[in-house]
């Protein structure tokens, strides 16, 4: 069972779509797009699994403990008590120049891309299924400077190094953390300025490794094996890696993926090419 921030429009919607052709029942959240929501929630069922939608503000850490109790509610009207995938992808795109950043603007890039991420975590972590793993998205950003993305970057900075303590930290109960980044993807996110822009795909085009933007549905993470939970049963060792990664090896779009396996002593990383723009929420 996976539970996907902001699921309802965008990359979430995809992963969420993703998951259930693996076989996964689903839960995405949303904050305000309830339609949207439902309609997600109607194709996992058609999928075959079963899915439910739940409202959620990240921005809002008070009403994390009341979403975690609706949470469990939903988990034991199918029969279950945990769940075994996060995927936080809720985001928003706030470009601040240098010298011109509001406090305001400020906050709400801390508060969604970093403070939401960590306590919403640390609030699920109880019912986090033992094997389980963590999806954080973050932002080929971190890597290269594009104006007026200071803000938005560093707390993808943040996030990355987040997602390292908190495969270090869970190691103990076999949960994978890994962090990944997408190209350049055709979606709603930042006003669909990827999707209908041709002045602004052109260039990231030109940048991507294939040449071109990819769209949702090849950028979610798609292999049933990464969706699949760690035998409780193996404990980790050198000689033993862990399953694969979620990043899609047949993604159209390069991307950078930070894996970070938490059933090994050190995590492991590895990199290719990734650009990003985007300039409003995926909520």
């Amino acid at each position: 069972m996976a539970l996907v921030t902001s699921g309802n429009r965008g990359l979430g919607r995809a992963a969420a779509l993703k998951l259930a052709e693996a076989g996964t029942d689903v839960i995405v959240t949303y904050r305000s797009n309830k339609d949207e929501a439902a309609a997600v929630v109607d194709a996992v069922i058609v999928a075959g699994r079963r899915a439910a939608a739940l409202e959620l503000d990240t921005t809002r850490i008070d009403t994390f403990p009341a979403f975690a109790a609706t949470l469990q509610d939903v988990l034991g009207t199918w029969e279950r008590d945990t769940f075994d995938f996060l995927v936080n992808n809720a985001g928003v795109a706030a470009p601040v120049p240098v010298g011109e950043t509001t406090a305001e603007a400020f906050d709400l890039l801390v508060n969604v891309h970093f403070k939401g991420v960590f306590f919403l975590t640390q609030t699920l972590l109880p019912i986090l299924a033992d094997g389980g793993r963590i999806i954080n998205v973050p932002t080929g950003l971190t890597r290269f400077v594009g104006e007026d993305w200071s803000v938005y970057a560093s707390m993808k900075t943040a996030i990355e190094t987040y997602t390292k303590y908190l495969a270090k930290e869970l190691g103990g109960r076999g949960i994978t953390v890994d962090a990944v980044a997408p190209g350049p993807v055709a979606t709603d996110f930042g006003g669909g300025a990827i999707r209908d822009n041709e002045q602004v795909r052109a260039p990231l085009s030109g940048q991507a490794a294939l040449g071109r933007v990819a769209e949702p549905r090849t950028s979610a993470p798609s292999s049933r094996r990464c969706w699949r939970r760690a035998p409780a049963s193996s404990p980790p060792s050198a000689s033993k890696p862990p399953a694969a990664p979620c990043c899609n090896p047949t993604s159209q779009a390069p991307h950078t993926c930070i894996i970070l396996e938490s059933r090994l002593a050190a995590p492991r990383t590895r990199e290719t090419n990734h650009h990003e723009q985007a300039r409003t929420d995926r909520s």
